[in-house]
C-alpha cells in the first residue's frame, strides 16, 4: 500500500488521452527506450480519475499523460520510474490519505489500483500496434496489462473506444462555439458550412477540420458510421432540412437539430412526406439540446454539448475488465 506523498521529480505532460500515451510508449519501446506503461485498473472511493486511465513514465521519470495530479501522481510517477529501473510489472495500491494530502487540497479518500508495465526494446509491441490502428480506423480495441501480484501473475484488459467524430453543420455562432467545447471533451471535429468566410482554418483552428461544400451533398456522401454524431445549425431552414434528409438514414450515433417546434415539426412532416419513416424522425433530437432554459449562444452551445457527452456516455461499456487469469499460467 502507498500513501500520499510529494517528491520532487521531473514535471509530466498532461491532458493527454489514452491513444497518446500508447504512441508515445510504441514510439520509446521501438527506439530502444524503457517505459512503464501504467494505467488505473480498479478504484474504490472518491479518485481523481476512472479505471482506464493511462500514464506512461520513462527512464528520466517524465510522466506522459496525467492521473489527475497532485501528490498521489507523483508517487505513481516514483514508484512506477524504480519498477521500470528493476525491469519488472507489478500491480501498485494507493491510498489516498489525508496524513498525505493535505497540502494540495485533494483528500480524496479513497483508494487506486495501478498496473504498471515495463516495456522495452526486447518487448512484443505488436498488441500495441495493432490496436493504435484499429483505433485510428474507428474500431474499438483492447491493450492486455498482465502484472505480478502475491497471488501469481494476472491480466487486466484495457477497453479503448476510438473518439468520436462530431460533424456540426452551420459555422456560425453556434456551431462556432459547440466546436470549441468538444475538443476537449474528447471529440474529434468537422464544421460544414458553404461559405467559406464561415469554414476556415482561421476560424476554426487545428484540431477542428473545417470544411467547405454544399450542405446537403456533402452530408450525403459523408463517411458516417455509429461512432459519428451530427448536429445541425445552418443559417436558415431549407438548409437544416436538406442537412437532415441527407443523414436520416444514416447509422449515426446521435443526430440533433436546431429549431422552434412548429420549424421542427414542418421540416419533419416535409421529410415524411418524402418518404423518410417516423422511426427515422424520432430518433432526431430535436428541438437540440438538454432543457436547461437556455437563451444566448453559448447557453445553447452548452445545452447541445451536454446532450452530446450523455449520449456518448449512455451505454459505455466496462472500460477495465480483470483481474483474469493470465494466459500463459499453470492451472
Amino acid at each position: 500500500m502507498r500513501l500520499w506523498r510529494c517528491p520532487g521529480i521531473a514535471p509530466y505532460t498532461s491532458g493527454m488521452s489514452s491513444i497518446s500515451v500508447l504512441q508515445t510508449v510504441l514510439t520509446e519501446a521501438r527506439a530502444g527506450r524503457p517505459v512503464a506503461l501504467c494505467t488505473i485498473v480498479a478504484t474504490r472511493g472518491s479518485v481523481p480519475q476512472p479505471p482506464g486511465t493511462m500514464v506512461c513514465v520513462d527512464e528520466s521519470a517524465h510522466m506522459t499523460g496525467t492521473l489527475g495530479g497532485g501528490c498521489m501522481e507523483a508517487s505513481v510517477r516514483r514508484d512506477a520510474h524504480q519498477t521500470l529501473a528493476k525491469n519488472e510489472s507489478t500491480l501498485l495500491t494507493f491510498k489516498l490519505d489525508s496524513d498525505f494530502g493535505y497540502d494540495d487540497g485533494m483528500i480524496c479518500g479513497g483508494q487506486i489500483d495501478v498496473a504498471v508495465c515495463t516495456l522495452s526494446a526486447d518487448s512484443d509491441t505488436r498488441p500495441i500496434k495493432e490496436a493504435l490502428e484499429r483505433i485510428e480506423n474507428g474500431q474499438p480495441a483492447d491493450v492486455t496489462m498482465r502484472v505480478r501480484t502475491d497471488a501469481g501473475p494476472v491480466e487486466y484488459r484495457v477497453n479503448i473506444e476510438p473518439a468520436p467524430k462530431l460533424i456540426i453543420a452551420g459555422g456560425g455562432h453556434i456551431g462556432r462555439l459547440l466546436a470549441e467545447m468538444m475538443i476537449p471533451l474528447g471529440f474529434g471535429v468537422s464544421v460544414l458550412d458553404d461559405r467559406v468566410e464561415f469554414a476556415n482554418a482561421e476560424r476554426f483552428p487545428d484540431p477542428i477540420k473545417p470544411v467547405v461544400g454544399d450542405i446537403g451533398k456533402t452530408l450525403a456522401t459523408w463517411p458516417i458510421d455509429a461512432n459519428t454524431y451530427i448536429v445541425i445549425v445552418t443559417r436558415g431552414h431549407n438548409h437544416d432540412e436538406q442537412a437532415l434528409g441527407a443523414v436520416l438514414a444514416s447509422p449515426a450515433k446521435y443526430i440533433g437539430m436546431i429549431g422552434s417546434r412548429r420549424k421542427v415539426k414542418v421540416i419533419f412532416d416535409d421529410l415524411l412526406h418524402a418518404g423518410a419513416t417516423q422511426e427515422q424522425v424520432e430518433r432526431v433530437h430535436a428541438p437540440i439540446g438538454v432543457a436547461i432554459n437556455s437563451v444566448t449562444a453559448p447557453e445553447i452551445a452548452l445545452s447541445i454539448a451536454a446532450q452530446l457527452v450523455s449520449v456518448r456516455r449512455a451505454d459505455h461499456k466496462s472500460v477495465v475488465e480483470g483481474p483474469l487469469p493470465a494466459a500463459d499460467a499453470p492451472p
